[in-house]
């Protein structure tokens, strides 16, 4: 299958996405994973994303584009993918439809200040890239490996905020985008991850069926 998660910013796509593509041997394409890497090689991309992403900010089109392009041609990829963080714009999701065909659209739904509380307590593993929630714990290491876990810079109030602003403005649309395809599947993301989780593989299950 091929699969888009959409989502806002600390939606829990991350984690979500890892059970995902675990469950049914799916390539994991996180966008903002390849982006982060790059910006730890301080590559000239990295670099400007860096700057970008501290503010808020989307990075270019173009620029997203064709890492997605040249990602889903490797060979991981030949026997499905799931897209995490991307599309972002109808401009990318047009872009996307010249390129492949999607099977179906997860957009997992949560509250803005709901979203903004998370967003404090998140933390990064730097090591495997796990995503985990902290209650006042400023040490905490990562339950899969064992490293400190860090906060992505753009994770404070202000600057989620601003994400949220943008996600709102540019890639809502996406929602109505691929509804009116008729392949969106709209997932309640307030609850628990165990409970995101069951509804998600209840869906997919019932398209491979």
């Amino acid at each position: 299958m091929k699969l888009i998660l959409l989502g806002p910013p600390a939606a829990g796509k991350g984690t979500q996405a890892e059970g995902i593509a675990e469950r049914y041997s799916l390539a994991h394409i996180s966008t903002g994973d390849m982006l982060r890497a790059e910006i730890a090689l301080k590559t000239t991309l990295g670099l400007q994303a860096k700057a970008l992403i501290d503010d808020g900010n989307l990075v270019p089109d173009e620029i997203i584009n064709e890492m997605v392009k040249e990602r889903i041609r490797q060979e991981d990829c030949k026997g499905g993918f799931l897209l995490d963080g991307y599309p972002r714009t109808l401009a990318q999701a047009e872009t996307l439809s010249q390129i492949t065909n999607i099977d179906a659209v997860l957009d997992i739904d949560v509250e803005p200040e709901v979203l903004v509380t998370r967003a404090a307590k998140r933390r990064v593993c730097p090591e495997c890239k796990h995503t985990q929630l902290v209650d006042g714990v400023t040490d905490a290491v990562c339950a899969k490996c064992g490293a400190k876990l860090i906060q992505r810079p753009d994770d404070n109030p202000e600057a989620m905020r601003h994400r949220l602003a943008i996600y709102y403005e540019r890639t809502f649309p996406l929602i109505r985008y691929y509804k009116a395809k008729g392949i969106l599947k709209a997932i309640d993301g307030s609850g628990t991850i165990e409970k995101v989780s069951s509804e998600i593989f209840e869906f997919i299950d019932g398209k491979l069926s």
